[in-house]
């Protein structure tokens, strides 16, 4: 299958105001990467539309705060149940508005239905969580009792990128209904389908209508949101530079940001290296490489260099780029042609400095092939910036001082992969590294929903993850009681 099968729906798909299908004014159309084709249209919040949405989330605090933990478990349940249900229809979906692979977005599907499920386990836990305080640990708190408790932190504004288009928007309604939220969601301008369609499953699951909204907006639009203080908690996930911009104007102090990074993985010379090449192939060129935790930087050294590009290069030629909606396709196309242009751009500004390609470097309009390259300084572009593309540099390295200090001379630091079997080196990188986390015989892309996921420096603040962003969407009151 080469084409869509359908010719797009001549009406725009309406928004969802505090869980009412709405029109809007100004259409956006929704554009399938690959061919260029329009696969349909949205409709785009106005004013009156945002302040709507506002005014029902800032009404319905109580309401979702008063929700009970074990009816916010049901609803997650359901909504897990029903993205695994319209599994097909969902990964269809989200490859036509993204040029993702298909295979990558059957993933996507799977990923999404276990945030749910996982959130929905989480909400039960959250009426828990709490701890009792030692008031009496000293002479003045004699005779005295100290609980916390955690509360919902009000009307949640999820903004998502257009990666993961799914399960960026689960990892921002999920654990906001979780805490007792409500939530209003403005997706990517490329891939608002999946947004709605989510925000749809959430009300037949159960959600409360006026906890939900999903707003296809301009980026002004947003920032409009963002600046009102009816916002009590914004998760941005994006590039840095929104990201840090959107943190300086918040009305709200309480912000995560879940930005970019340029991903280095270390090949210890103790390495298994056939299966830390798999594993770097696919990590190097999941969606195509537009992921923030892809391996870019891949350091290896220099006693198995040789040996290990050989193996690599091999696994990387063996990924098919192409037809995003064929199965056997490993990299669809990137989101649109300006970002293949990026790419290539890269590319030839990392020759010009004397690079070798070992492997692709080609493109057919979106589609650029799995791209990899060696004799790369760390202050080119294609290292020292975030490429979000299909490009892997191979960077050789003398001793484990060297490379430590070569992955940290950066911007970002949201995740790093080490392949060793040496507990001295594991346990040196990890003191040391400058990261969010590290991820030891495996690549940085690894990520599994429950874990707590964020980066350092320029990477981010805060975390996701069920059990901790919900952490972030609530806060913590002390109850000191003197029961005399």
């Amino acid at each position: 299958m080469s084409a869509t099968s359908a010719p797009p729906t001549t009406e725009p798909r309406p928004l969802l105001v505090a869980g009412v299908a709405t029109d809007g004014s100004d259409r956006q159309p929704v554009v399938y990467p690959h061919d260029g084709s329009e696969i349909g249209s949205v409709w785009l919040a106005s004013d009156e539309i945002v302040e709507r949405a506002l005014a029902a989330a800032n009404a319905a605090e109580p309401e979702v705060a008063a929700l009970p933990p074990y009816r916010r478990a049901e609803i997650l349940k359901r909504a897990a149940a029903l993205v695994t249900e319209r599994g097909p229809e969902l990964s269809r979906q989200m490859t036509l508005e993204s040029g993702l692979a298909i295979r990558d977005s059957h993933g996507e599907v799977e990923r999404t239905a276990e945030i749910f499920e996982i959130a929905g386990e989480e909400a039960r836990n959250s009426a828990a969580a709490g701890d009792v305080v030692p008031i009496d640990a000293v002479a003045r708190g004699h005779g005295r009792i100290g609980v916390t408790k955690r509360f919902p932190i009000g009307t949640v504004l999820g903004i998502t990128a257009y990666n993961a288009p799914l399960l960026l928007v689960a990892h921002k309604i999920a654990p906001a209904l979780a805490a007792g939220c409500p939530c209003i969601v403005k997706p990517a301008p490329k891939t608002p389908l999946s947004a709605l369609s989510i925000g749809e499953i959430m009300l037949e699951a159960g959600a409360p209508p006026a906890a939900l909204s999903v707003l296809p907006a301009t980026n002004e639009m947003a920032e409009k949101m963002v600046r009102d203080p009816r916002v009590k908690m914004l998760s941005f996930t994006g590039s840095a530079s929104v990201g840090w911009h959107l943190r300086d104007v918040a009305a709200t102090p309480h912000v995560t940001l879940e930005l970019g990074g340029n991903g280095a993985v270390i090949i210890h010379d103790d390495a298994d290296l056939d299966y830390a090449a798999a594993r770097c192939a696919m990590g190097a060129f999941l969606r195509g490489g537009q992921a923030c935790i892809s391996v870019q930087r891949l350091y290896v050294q220099e006693s198995v260099f040789d040996a290990f590009r050989e193996r690599f290069v091999a696994r990387v030629a063996e990924l098919q780029a192409g037809d995003p909606l064929d199965e056997a396709t490993a990299l669809g196309g990137l989101v649109n042609e300006a970002a293949a242009d990026r790419t290539m751009g890269l590319i030839d500004d990392a020759k010009a400095s004397g690079a070798t390609v070992l492997h692709g470097g080609m493109r057919r309009g979106a589609v650029v092939e799995p791209t990899v390259l060696s004799g790369v300084a760390d202050d080119v572009r294609v290292c020292a910036e975030e490429a979000f593309s299909p490009i892997v540099v191979l960077l050789p390295y003398g001793d484990l001082d060297d490379v430590l200090d070569r992955v940290n001379d950066s911007p970002y630091g949201l995740q790093a992969g080490l392949f060793s079997r040496d507990v001295r080196v594991i346990y040196e990188a990890f003191e040391r590294l400058e990261v969010g986390a590290l991820i030891v015989n495996d690549v940085n892309s690894f990520r599994v929903d429950q874990m707590p996921y964020g980066g350092a420096k320029q990477s981010g603040l805060g975390r996701e993850g069920m059990r901790y962003a919900i952490r972030e969407m609530t806060t913590e009151r002390l109850l000191v009681l003197d029961p005399r």
